[in-house]
């Protein structure tokens, strides 16, 4: 017993040299940013960079919200918002078909949905650009959102069939017995047990819309319909000698990622993980 406890107790200094060097690598880029932002662009050029900001200001936000970040915003949340609620509806309702069906169909659908995991995005912008062209949708939030959607259908299915998998045939027997028929099953028994994995699928997909460059780069040009990761690149190049004002920018759009992985990250690990160890 003595030498069982000595060994419990004995500090793993590996790990906790490893934990901190890891900290150090995360927390640093978010410190730096952040003194950086709140620095006017005068003392960035003369001021220590790891040091906090002699004389604090907000110019950088200022300027960064007077030369239209409103407006890239709207367009990412509308986009990240629509595309999330589309790719959670559609994926709900295909779990729920492949697993209760029980037929060839069902096996081979969910093999040819499976199959979109395969194909980088980077492979198909051409076949997307040419689709979105001949659609007559270039330039509009709907040519972003469109794509998204169809690469976000293979993974979300993916993760909420397990799910789905894990309800107790009983459950749906028991609601046939009472003359519930598949859209009140969805709706009342389905919805409600597979939550975790709605919210995982959804924050997962809104961090993928929202982090997106690729499709807002091919398929739009106008500022009218610029989101965010755009926007970005926009600004490094018109404030390509104001840092503190890019990094303003930077701190602003990532605040609603933030805020959504603070309210779904106790469920991203029990979705991503679930029925992969059965």
């Amino acid at each position: 017993m003595m030498s069982g406890r000595a060994i419990k107790e004995t500090p793993n200094v590996l790990g906790a040299l490893g934990g901190l060097f890891w900290l150090v690598v995360t927390v640093v880029p978010i410190y730096y940013l952040l003194l950086t932002s709140l620095r006017s662009q005068q003392d960035y050029y003369v001021e220590n960079p790891l040091l906090p900001p002699s004389s604090p200001t907000l110019d950088a936000y200022r300027l960064v919200l007077e030369n239209d970040f409103l407006r890239y915003l709207s367009n990412s949340v509308i986009v990240t918002v629509v595309t999330v609620a589309v790719v959670l509806a559609v994926s709900l309702m295909a779990s729920y078909y492949l697993v209760r069906s029980g037929t060839p169909l069902a096996r081979g659908s969910l093999r040819v949905v499976l199959l979109g995991l395969a194909i980088p995005v980077q492979a198909t912008i051409i076949p997307v650009y040419y689709l979105i062209i001949r659609l007559g949708l270039y330039d509009s939030l709907l040519a972003l959102m469109l794509p998204a959607i169809a690469f976000a259908i293979p993974i979300s299915v993916l993760i909420i069939v397990n799910f789905v998998r894990d309800i107790p045939a009983e459950l749906f027997e028991s609601m046939r017995a009472d003359g519930a028929g598949d859209w009140r099953i969805l709706w009342s028994l389905v919805t409600p047990l597979s939550r975790p994995a709605l919210i995982t699928v959804g924050v997962y997909e809104a961090l993928q819309v929202w982090n997106g460059f690729l499709f807002p780069l091919i398929l739009t040009q106008s500022s009218s319909v610029r989101v965010l990761p755009l926007s970005l690149w926009t600004y490094q190049g018109q404030f390509a000698v104001n840092v503190p004002a890019v990094l303003a920018a930077v701190t602003l759009s990532a605040l609603p990622v933030l805020a959504a992985f603070i309210v779904g990250r106790r469920y991203l690990v029990s979705g991503l993980t679930a029925g992969f160890g059965k």
